[in-house]
């Protein structure tokens, strides 16, 4: 039950989805190359997604973690020897602002990492020139460029800066001198990516439908339920669209059921997605406001009309959350 629960979070439905390397490709062939076939499935290999560096300093030495909590799937291409690495932001509610810093971070650590492998095989200095040996590095020594893209998921359109100088306060006249560090950033529910892959197609058509503020949350759920009918939406779109939205979704049950009773499963579980999204809304208010947690829970079970213990699991999820954030 337990291994069960787990393979359904959103970080483990997400990237069991994009680790397929036709939908992989699909989608940086729509992000870089406006959707002409440049990058080829069977060219890509699978990375290790661990960019965890040490920065070194005379007084301190500082770990970077940089996938700790983001979504992130790396491949490589053995056609151009470059790195594609995608990391998507699973957080409906939540806008990192510090996200091209972050990027940066993360494209540093597999620069470093890469530099750090090489520089081993120069440990004992035979056969290079002084600078080279202080560099721990041959002059001629290339590392594999690294390309990342971010997908965001939330509901809220981005409102954050895609460059790092979006985040800084530079006056004009030296703002050419100050290096930037610009970010590749698909919303994915307000995009025009040309994709091929029918899963990624319907992906972002669904998730674009159920996060449209200019509809009402039931005709959303409407639009949805009839494009998963319409379309006979696959069962891993429908469980990773789910995931993502916050719904509660039962794999097992999706499987049992047939393609005309897909559609049925897809709405119980936005229903239950729905409270979920609600609760969260209500727990934070709660604390931003400086209430109790037993004021909470009774708030929770007030507004929600659930029982003590559905109240008790929402709070216990918000916190567990709300700490693997920090």
């Amino acid at each position: 039950m337990l291994e069960e629960k787990r393979n359904n979070k959103p970080d483990v439905v997400l990237k069991k989805y994009w680790e397929n390397k036709e939908r992989f490709s699909d989608f940086f062939n729509a992000v870089l190359f406006d959707g002409k076939t440049v990058i080829r499935p069977e060219e890509l290999e699978d990375l290790d997604t661990d960019e965890s560096s040490i920065l070194e300093h005379k007084n301190y030495a500082e770990t970077l973690k940089a996938s700790r909590d983001n979504i992130a799937i790396c491949k490589k291409s053995t056609r151009y020897g470059i790195n594609f690495v995608m990391l998507g932001m699973e957080s409906q509610e939540h806008i990192h602002y510090a996200m091209p810093m972050r990027i940066m971070g993360y494209d540093y650590g597999a620069y470093k990492k890469q530099y750090d492998n090489n520089a081993v095989k120069y440990k004992n200095g035979k056969g290079l020139s002084s600078d080279e040996f202080l560099s721990k590095m041959r002059k001629t020594d290339k590392f594999i460029p690294v390309i990342t893209a971010v997908i965001y998921y939330g509901e809220r359109p981005w409102d954050g800066a895609v460059s790092l100088h979006g985040m800084l306060d530079i006056p004009k006249q030296f703002s050419r001198y100050v290096n930037d560090y610009k970010m590749i950033l698909i919303e994915a529910g307000n995009n025009n990516l040309k994709l091929h892959n029918v899963n990624n197609r319907d992906l972002f058509n669904l998730v674009g439908m159920l996060i449209d503020k200019r509809e009402t949350p039931g005709k959303r759920k409407e639009q949805a339920i009839h494009y998963v009918k319409k379309n006979h939406v696959d069962t891993t779109v429908i469980r990773t669209v789910t995931s993502v939205m916050n719904s509660k979704l039962d794999c097992q049950l999706l499987e049992r059921k047939g393609e005309n009773e897909m559609f049925t499963v897809f709405e119980e579980t936005w229903k239950e997605g729905e409270q979920a999204g609600r609760a969260e809304e209500i727990i934070a208010a709660g604390y931003e406001f400086g209430l109790s947690e037993k004021t909470i829970l009774e708030r929770l079970q007030k507004k929600l009309a659930i029982t003590p213990q559905q109240a008790q699991e929402y709070l216990a999820t918000y916190t567990k959350e709300t700490e693997q954030r920090c």
